[in-house]
């Protein structure tokens, strides 16, 4: 059994004895998981008392978290999983320069996930996720000034919104005419005005044909000083972080235990469990490097022609994109780290000293998280699946979990993210 972590303590606690004279029992939990929704859980527990242990596996630089554009996606409450997304499939496919790979050699994950999600992408079923989803991104940013006041760091979440733009007059038409027909939640967008869009443009060396501004979305100044501020904040209110991975949950000695694990997550629940996992690892890529003539003030910019967004971190530039349907334990595809290279040098754009990442978001068929407790063991709770909205909804899973393991009300119904939706 796995025992490490937990000092030896008395069981209850005084809470203001001075005031109260009364005591409550401290739960022990582990979380499993270093990602944002794993820290931020950690710390939503330790905010409510909890003695909390944190068993990473990943370290600071692979987990999804940490890799992805910093962009707070709160404009993205429509589920992936829909039947316009799937008729504009073949046009998005890698092999004709899109940004949505299936690898022959991993078939047998994308093939079944792909059926799961043409069954999640009916009127009904989409109808459902899309009220679930946008009820959580109503969360999001309320959380993520929580959380950012609690680290004491405000100057991590900046509220400037995002810009999307497009090359072919063409382009972005048709792109303005999807987004005005798309829910965004509480995000509002407007024209980009004349000087923002000469702004962009004299970033790249090709023309704009137009583009648009994003209000009530944000993003992140930076991922390690986030990484660090939450293990630091952790630290501080009690609790353990250990880098180590965690094989089967049954070796686990906690009052309570919550999956955070991202595409780990999927092998723990299975062999623990009944419920059904159909989790993929959609594979993203960025390359980062210095780009000494990209404004810091600047805000995310989506290039939607090319399907990548670039978002200014200090003095680096990271440059993201691509779907990739695979496993998280194949190697990169070089392939895609030089269509980003080709993407950049087309647009002008110059990364000194350039690296490579590759990671694995999490996804479920539906495009839902999987939020809730495993049938039959009232210890076992799980928060993972959040595909594109990891950093997003991070916080906000966090809270929802946090009470949900404390038996407070989590004020949202759960039922749409329980793993049973999927047999």
């Amino acid at each position: 059994m796995f025992l490490g972590g937990f000092d030896e303590m008395d069981p209850f606690i005084v809470a203001e004895p001075m005031i109260t004279g009364y005591c409550i029992q401290m739960s022990r939990v582990i979380v499993v998981g270093d990602g944002i929704v794993g820290l931020s859980t950690a710390l939503a527990l330790l905010s409510r008392g909890a003695d909390v242990l944190v068993l990473g596996a990943q370290g600071s630089e692979a987990a999804a978290s940490w890799g992805n554009a910093g962009h707070i996606a709160v404009e993205q409450v429509e589920p992936l999983a829909s039947f316009s997304n799937v008729i504009s499939l073949p046009r998005r496919l890698f092999t004709f320069g899109g940004p949505a790979a299936f690898p022959a050699r991993a078939a047998e994950h994308w093939l079944p996930f792909g059926v799961r999600m043409l069954w999640a992408s009916s009127g009904r079923r989409f109808d459902a996720g899309r009220l679930a989803l946008a009820g959580l991104a109503a969360r999001a940013l309320p959380s993520w000034r929580e959380l950012v006041r609690e680290l004491g760091a405000p100057e991590l979440l900046l509220e400037s919104g995002h810009h999307v733009v497009w090359e072919g007059h063409a382009g972005y038409e048709r792109g303005l005419a999807r987004w005005q027909a798309r829910n965004t939640g509480g995000a509002e967008f407007r024209n980009l005005l004349p000087e923002e869009l000469a702004e962009v443009s004299g970033l790249i060396s090709r023309p704009l044909a137009g583009g648009i501004h994003f209000d009530g979305t944000a993003s992140i100044s930076s991922h390690l000083d986030l990484r660090q501020a939450l293990l630091r904040a952790i630290e501080l209110r009690g609790g353990r972080v250990q880098f180590e991975r965690v094989h089967r949950l049954a070796d686990l000695d906690a009052d309570k235990i919550v999956v955070c694990a991202g595409i780990g997550s999927a092998d723990l629940i299975r062999q623990h469990s009944w419920v059904t996992v159909p989790l993929i690892a959609e594979r993203g890529y960025h390359i980062e490097g210095v780009a000494q003539d990209w404004p810091r003030e600047m805000p995310p910019v989506v290039f939607e022609d090319r399907s990548i967004i670039a978002t200014r971190f200090a003095d680096r530039l990271r440059v993201a994109g691509f779907v990739e349907f695979s496993s998280a334990e194949r190697p990169p595809d070089q392939r895609k780290f030089d269509a980003l290279h080709r993407h950049c040098d087309q647009l002008g754009i110059a990364l000194e000293g350039a690296e490579s990442w590759m990671g694995a978001r999490p996804t479920l068929p539906d495009y839902l998280p999987a939020l809730g407790r495993i049938p039959g063991d009232s210890r076992i709770f799980y928060a993972f699946g959040h595909q594109h909205l990891g950093l997003t909804l991070g916080p906000a899973t966090a809270q929802i979990m946090a009470g949900l393991m404390l038996d407070e009300d989590p004020a949202i119904d759960l039922r749409t993210f329980d793993l049973v939706r999927f047999g």
